[in-house]
């Protein structure tokens, strides 16, 4: 009993200290990536409206890339045909070109009038939508891809051992405690309880993001292996083998390849064509979805086309993937979730937000088993440690929150008005984040931790205050076509849920414990401990 006793401590201790390292970027990676489940939303939100025609029968794709192309033929080398435009997107062609900076891609909508004249419109990508989703693979890091992700890859790892030594500590007392939730006046063990049941009964997904995550991380240096070891041929696209062209065939419209599709894939819903030209050979991909299987890709996934046969590349299209591409497209798809359709997406949602809850969960517990209590009718003060952790517990879990929404609601106000909208998302995110942080240590985590609540809360409003303004054509904003009940309505339920949260610390800041890191300046602020620093 004893030895069990003295390792379920080591585990204990493993468990919380590996936590604390980690705990806080994960929050940003688990809150940021519940809202990248409907990056596809998000776009449409803050995209603004197309001044373009409604779009052309996809039968008459034909004639709008030859008007297209004789009017701009820098557009022959890449562009793709839209299979089904949306409302806030009507062109049916797109192409792309290439600027004189790395990675840097201007990108044009075409269409056909009412009159078969050609109309162009020059398009401004919604960077919003992306920036979350790099603060969800960087973990909030503010350093270049390149810097972040193998940090990033670092704190996955020890996101494993949280999880495996979170399990052994847990598996005494499983049974008792799993679906206990004791609300009362004993702080540690309420936390506690909701810390046990986010955790095990969320075991499954943060196993699968814990293992894709370190493969995404480690993704350049595992490739690099695999082409020198097992795969020294690798291919890419753009370097692909051209395509068998039989004599005298022309390449096929957009409709006879997505006809083709429908005859050799059953299932998979083609979005896109996308064609390629170069030195004299066209290739073709279609990009599309199938919800019944893995696919690789946050939101869809390319299927290679010969452009004069239609024949599909078999190994391309989902569920029949062969060896290593299987293993591939299932971290992609279990890590994405883009299996399932609507249902699964909502359920990462919520599995994300619940998520980052563990992890703030995580440090409350801490804080509180650490909290020294009064003895008489003294007032003990608590550890320098302690009062900074709390700031930082309050200061980057909302700031994280704040900023994401006061960059989402930047989106409305940003093009046209600033030269590069991707540079002012870093800056509105990053100021919001950081003073965020700074007001923390500036009041204390007990008068913090309800002020930045209803802060939160207000940039969280302003995301639909944003659309509103559009409604009401003020400031240059737009009103989003059919997509109120997802962004809107999910920034309204969490600025009630904020709301809530900050009554709740109020009320635990003013009746709390006197000696509780929490405790506001009505219940008796605590001093700095007198006592030398080397003895916390």
């Amino acid at each position: 009993m004893r030895i069990r006793n003295d390792i379920i401590k080591v585990y204990k201790d493993v468990h919380i200290w590996v936590g604390i390292l980690s705990g806080l970027c994960l929050f940003i990676a688990f809150y940021a990536g519940a809202l990248t489940m409907f990056e596809k939303p998000i776009e449409r939100w803050a995209s603004p409206p197309s001044q373009l025609a409604p779009a052309v029968p996809l039968e008459r794709a034909p004639e709008l890339i030859a008007a297209t192309v004789a009017a701009h033929p820098e557009a022959a080398r890449d562009y793709e045909i839209r299979v089904t435009p949306t409302p806030d997107m009507p062109a049916r062609m797109l192409w792309h070109v290439r600027g004189e900076r790395r990675g840097e891609v201007a990108s044009f909508a075409a269409s056909l009038d009412g009159d078969g004249h050609l109309r162009t419109q020059a398009l401004e990508r919604a960077e919003v939508a992306e920036w979350i989703d790099v603060l969800h693979q960087q973990v909030g890091l503010p350093f270049p891809h390149e810097v972040a992700m193998p940090i990033m890859g670092v704190i996955a790892l020890l996101y494993c051992v949280a999880l495996v030594s979170g399990v052994i500590v847990l598996l005494p007392t499983l049974v008792k405690d799993l679906f206990a939730l004791r609300i009362g006046h004993n702080l540690k063990r309420m936390w506690l309880d909701a810390h046990n049941a986010l955790g095990i009964l969320s075991l499954p997904f943060h196993i699968v993001m814990a293992l894709t995550a370190v493969v995404f991380a480690f993704h350049d240096q595992f490739y690099d292996l695999q082409e020198r070891a097992v795969y020294p041929t690798a291919i890419e696209w753009g370097r692909e083998p051209p395509p068998e062209r039989p004599p005298g065939a022309q390449v096929l419209a957009p409709a006879e390849l997505v006809r083709q599709a429908g005859l050799q894939a059953p299932g998979f819903e083609v979005l896109a064509v996308n064609y390629q030209s170069r030195g004299g050979v066209t290739q073709a991909r279609l990009e599309g979805v199938d919800p019944r299987h893995p696919i690789r890709g946050r939101i869809s996934t390319l299927v290679g086309a010969n452009p004069y046969t239609g024949e599909l590349h078999r190994d391309d299209i989902p569920g029949r993937h062969a060896g290593y591409e299987t293993a591939i497209a299932s971290f992609f798809s279990l890590h994405f979730g883009n299996f399932g359709g609507l249902p699964v997406r909502w359920a990462y949602f919520l599995l994300g937000l619940a998520g980052a809850m563990l992890f703030y969960t995580g440090n409350v517990l801490w804080l509180e088993s650490r909290r020294r209590k009064e003895r008489g009718q003294g007032i003990v003060a608590q550890r320098r440690s302690s009062r900074v952790m709390a700031c930082l517990t309050v200061g980057v879990a909302l700031g994280c929150v704040a900023g994401i929404s006061a960059t989402l609601a930047a989106a409305k106000w940003l093009p046209g008005r600033v030269e590069d909208p991707a540079l002012w998302h870093r800056i509105v995110y990053y100021a919001v984040f950081l003073g965020t942080i700074g007001w923390a240590f500036l009041r204390g985590a007990g008068r913090a931790s309800s002020e930045l609540a209803l802060f939160a809360a207000a940039t969280t409003l302003l995301i639909p205050l944003s659309s509103l303004a559009g409604r009401w054509h003020l400031g240059g904003a737009w009103f989003p076509p059919g997509v109120l009940p997802w962004v809107d309505g999910i920034a309204l339920l969490g600025a009630g849920a904020l709301m809530l949260m900050a009554l709740h610390a109020r009320r635990r800041a003013r009746f709390g414990p006197r000696d509780s890191v929490w405790a506001g300046p009505d219940t008796g602020a605590l001093v700095a401990s007198p006592e030398p620093l080397a003895s916390e």
